[in-house]
């Protein structure tokens, strides 16, 4: 008998379990991305080439934000060099970057709503492509696409039971968002551990333990 699908509530008390005791972790290196990503914000105001070095280092990073708060969600440590590990998979991760803007704004021509739905329906691209180094980024893709049939809604609804966060994270003046982001991004890992648990061969091997952590959590 298939097991009863986690609720948007049982996912984030996963996530708040994942990083009890390891909240300073947490924060301090979502503090280093978000100064990293302020930087590069600068060099949007160099015309041309500050917008083709930060098209040049997105999917690199977003890679390495989502592969840190994946492996914390696994109870797992990560370590500083995670969050930047991408730039380890620099042309994969780049390929998946545009193919992805690509797809999601040609699906946004049509209407914002099915731009909604292609991003969210290529979500887990980078964590498939995080366990899988060996794939191309065509193929996180499609396999994205797979994994998300019939589970674009409750990814959705995960997603809106954040806003309530994100508003106080704000009006903290920006300062509870050190706190919320991990939050969300460590529950987007469960989400993705759980749907890779239902809907992939179960013969398949465990995803491999991050060479920038592993350490298990006490």
């Amino acid at each position: 008998m298939e097991k009863t699908l986690p609720t948007s509530a049982e996912i984030r008390a996963r996530a708040r379990a994942s990083l009890a005791g390891n909240w300073t972790s947490a924060v301090l290196h979502f503090l280093l991305y978000y100064v990293v990503i302020w930087a590069l914000g600068l060099l949007a105001y160099i015309p041309i080439i500050g917008w083709i070095a930060i098209i040049l280092v997105t999917g690199a990073l977003t890679y390495g934000l989502f592969s840190f708060y994946l492996t914390m969600s696994r109870n797992q440590a990560p370590s500083t060099g995670e969050l930047f590990s991408g730039f380890e998979k620099f042309v994969p991760t780049f390929i998946l970057y545009i193919v992805m803007c690509i797809f999601i704004f040609l699906w946004s021509l049509l209407l914002i709503v099915p731009g909604i739905i292609a991003a969210i329906r290529y979500s887990q691209a980078y964590y498939i492509l995080r366990d899988n180094p060996n794939i191309g980024a065509l193929e996180a893709i499609q396999r994205s696409k797979e994994l998300m049939e019939g589970n674009k809604g409750r990814y959705f609804v995960l997603y809106l039971s954040f806003i309530g966060w994100y508003i106080l994270g704000i009006i903290s003046c920006g300062i509870g968002l050190l706190w919320v982001a991990p939050y969300f991004y460590t529950a987007l890992g469960h989400f993705h551990d759980d749907l890779r648990g239902r809907y992939m061969s179960y013969s398949s091997p465990p995803p491999p333990p991050s060479p920038y952590g592993g350490q298990q959590f006490n």
